[in-house]
């Protein structure tokens, strides 16, 4: 059945999905990256399509939205209703570390967060949210075959992007913290919830260090490594 969200019907959408924030992302990288495309979802904007990637696997491509509150009711319903059991979130952040730099993909080992999320879980403790290994793995494994620049570990997913305090991402860079974003950690929390799998690949497009970021149109198609690497991990598990 449809949800609120999602107008999709059961069957629609692929047991493995790239999800990327913005909408025209999405379009880019099924016109780039698939073949027999179908569009099952356009409600609110938020675009999903499903399609063959070269080898003839099935998966589908949906727009998150930004922010945890957008990424935790489309991976809800994505994993609960549609009966996906795998989402790579394609994304972009900042880096905070100066060894890492504009395009290199990063691979979202853990996600810290300053988000009131794990609140309705009751716990008395801090739950740390972390990828699915089997998923992660694979990712390193093609971005080695490709020689493509990567790195592993701790994402910042914040929910402020215009912070007030202009230092506050030298705290985080200090614990070896790669940079920062706002989704992935809303998603790793729903996959271990519900029992499913799920990864955040995330391409430089801003370097707090040495103060470089990516155009806009470079932004929403100019990340190619990324979705070559998602696009082969994700045909591990259609």
């Amino acid at each position: 059945m449809p949800t609120p969200h999602n107008e999709a019907l059961k069957g629609d959408i692929a047991k493995v999905v790239l999800m990327p924030g913005d909408p025209n992302r999405a379009k880019w990288i099924v016109d780039n990256f698939l073949h027999d495309v179908k569009l099952v979802n356009q409600v609110r904007g938020m675009v999903c399509y499903t399609g063959l990637t070269k080898n003839n696997k099935r998966i589908s491509v949906m727009s998150s939205g930004m922010g945890h509150p957008s990424i935790g009711i489309y991976s809800h319903e994505l994993y609960t209703e549609y009966d996906v059991d795998v989402i790579i979130r394609v994304g972009t952040c900042g880096s905070y570390q100066p060894n890492i730099n504009l395009k290199d993909v990063l691979v979202c080992q853990g996600a810290c967060t300053d988000s009131n999320w794990m609140s309705q879980y009751g716990l008395n403790g801090t739950f740390s949210a972390i990828a699915s290994y089997d998923v992660l793995e694979e990712a390193v494994s093609v971005l080695k075959k490709h020689n493509y620049p990567y790195h592993v570990g701790n994402i910042f997913a914040a929910d402020v992007f215009y912070d007030v305090d202009k230092d506050l991402w030298k705290r985080w860079a200090r614990l070896g913290v790669m940079g920062v974003e706002m989704e992935s950690y809303a998603l790793y929390v729903n996959a271990a919830y519900l029992g499913k799998k799920a990864l955040t690949l995330l391409t430089v497009t801003d370097n707090f260090v040495k103060e470089g970021r990516l155009t806009a149109q470079e932004r929403q198609t100019g990340l190619f490594n990324m979705i070559d690497i998602a696009v082969e991990t994700a045909e591990k598990f259609a």
